[in-house]
């Protein structure tokens, strides 16, 4: 009997990845369907929908549940989840009762679905849908000024406001995984493998940390934590698509590695990665992330400053706060909701963390005394600003193996985006 935390949406893992003899004749059989093109994000949660990573999900989302999870967190049937996952199209000639197959922009055809709903997305739609989901209580999610800034500055309400006509639902067969497994060999593990992994070194209170910017010294910080009070701690970065000016994951994935080898104790720490896109959703994505890591087997989710953030639409710990107001919440409302539908995964809340010269060591808001002028403010987009511009890093922001990895790669760069610094990174709101 496992000690792990069980799959969310109590049906265990649900996995849609066909294989031998099944997916080969499933391949031929995509051959003489009707082709939908789709985008990367939705080729990234076909794989989490293949290897277990998004169960309960056993494909797109009709407009009940869409709807459901935007208003309320819950799909059609309860069952808690935060951010819609939608196919997207533009193809008048599809119907509901069609077969289908989905091919990405590698050209490869990574499932196959029976199309059950086909649902107009107005623009009034998506706008109410990126109100519901990437509005947040930062300033520049204020009411007249959201709209103004969001397309500009928000890359997850311009991938909602850029998507289709129409939204398809259906189950999926999934016939790939892409290359991650060759990309990043020993890193991107399934849900099954990294439980198998977890048992196999006796744990069963872990924690995860999220990662999409390369891991600078309040991430190293933020894992020692975990590791001190679980058994364990996953290291479990994106290696999905990210915007533009981000650094890509096999940058990210040595960085971590590097120190790993160096300042950690290794039968204590797991370096994977999965294969989806940001959606940049800011406190839903939060919820998102802690929801699927229950499915890697994992209870626990560091939730620090701006979690997912992007620009100055979210509060600094809103990411933390939401916990307490989504479904499911309180004994009560999970003793009487049916098994498996509530979210197990909880959050570490951890405040803002920084190196104080004063505490000559890394400290919080819990911890540390003394002023702002005496702490070096750590972030990724601080750190990628600083990177891209050539200017000096300051002491005690990285390791510096791993601001060397860094600063080659930025060296190598024919084109370089500009970062923008948003005050939540600045460390302009710290008191």
């Amino acid at each position: 009997m496992s000690k792990l935390v069980p799959p969310h949406g109590g049906k265990g893992l649900v996995k849609c990845l066909l294989e031998g003899a099944e997916r080969e004749a499933e391949l031929k059989k995509a051959e003489g369907l009707k082709t939908i093109d789709i985008s990367d994000r939705a080729k990234g949660d076909l794989i989490m929908m293949g290897i277990g990573g998004f169960s309960p999900l056993n494909g797109f989302m009709g407009r009940a549940d869409w709807k459901g999870v935007c208003e309320k967190f819950l799909m059609a049937d309860g069952t808690f989840w935060p951010i819609p996952v939608t196919l997207d199209t533009n193809d008048e000639d599809v119907k509901e009762g069609d077969e289908i197959a989905l091919k990405a922009k590698d050209g490869i055809i990574y499932a196959t679905m029976k199309v059950t709903e086909k649902f107009e997305m107005t623009e009034a739609d998506k706008k109410w849908e990126c109100e519901n989901v990437y509005k947040g209580h930062g300033e520049d999610s204020a009411d007249d000024k959201f709209w103004e800034v969001a397309m500009e500055d928000h890359p997850g309400v311009k991938m909602v406001m850029a998507q289709g006509k129409y939204n398809l639902a259906g189950t999926v067969k999934v016939l790939s995984e892409g290359n991650y497994a060759e990309r990043f060999p020993g890193v991107y593990l399934t849900p099954e493998q990294i439980r198998a992994e977890m048992e196999k070194r006796g744990w069963s209170n872990v924690a995860a940390l999220q990662l999409r910017n390369p891991m600078h010294r309040s991430h190293e910080f933020l894992a020692k934590i975990a590791v001190e009070v679980c058994d364990g701690v996953v290291i479990h970065s994106l290696i999905g698509n990210l915007k533009p000016g981000d650094i890509p994951g096999a940058v990210r994935v040595k960085c971590i590695q590097t120190l790993i080898e160096n300042y950690f104790v290794k039968e204590n720490v797991i370096n994977a990665g999965y294969p989806l896109d940001m959606r940049y959703a800011g406190p839903r994505e939060g919820l998102l992330h802690a929801t699927f890591r229950q499915n890697y087997g994992i209870n626990n989710m560091l939730i620090g400053r701006d979690h997912a953030g992007v620009g100055d639409f979210y509060g600094l710990f809103e990411a933390q706060e939401i916990f307490d107001r989504i479904p499911y919440t309180t004994e009560e409302e999970r003793c009487n909701v049916e098994p498996g539908k509530a979210l197990l995964c909880k959050p570490m809340k951890i405040d803002w963390t920084f190196y104080c010269y004063k505490c000559d060591g890394m400290a919080s808001m819990r911890t540390c005394p003394h002023g702002k002028e005496d702490r070096v403010i750590l972030s990724g987009t601080k750190l990628r600003k600083g990177l891209s511009e050539g200017t000096p890093i300051p002491d005690h922001f990285g390791r510096e193996e791993v601001l060397d990895i860094l600063r080659d790669y930025y060296a190598n760069l024919t084109e370089k985006v500009e970062v923008k610094m948003q005050k939540a990174a600045s460390g302009a709101d710290m008191k």
